[in-house]
């Protein structure tokens, strides 16, 4: 996906950054439980879509990345992906 098109895409999903080749968003919680009970959301979301993203947790945070690995950059799928995240 060229520049114009991420910049165009990254308009439809608030929150997430562009940084090299990826999306990212982070998440801030109350507590770890809160975390990861997002966390598992997403994962089951990921799960049905057959579109993975990368998670980071640390306690009460849970950064994503999302990002076509069999690309090695970002496709549409990756812009409806977070789409789906932000609607959780």
């Amino acid at each position: 996906m060229g520049k114009e098109d991420v910049k165009k895409n990254l308009a439809r999903v608030l929150n997430w950054t562009h940084s090299g080749d990826q999306l990212e968003r982070s998440f801030q919680f109350g507590d770890f439980k809160e975390t990861m009970r997002f966390a598992n959301q997403v994962a089951d979301l990921a799960e049905r879509e057959g579109h993975h993203p990368d998670f980071e947790i640390h306690y009460a945070q849970l950064k994503l990345t999302l990002w076509t690995h069999a690309v090695g950059g970002l496709t549409e799928n990756d812009f409806i992906m977070a789409e789906e995240i932000n609607k959780l």
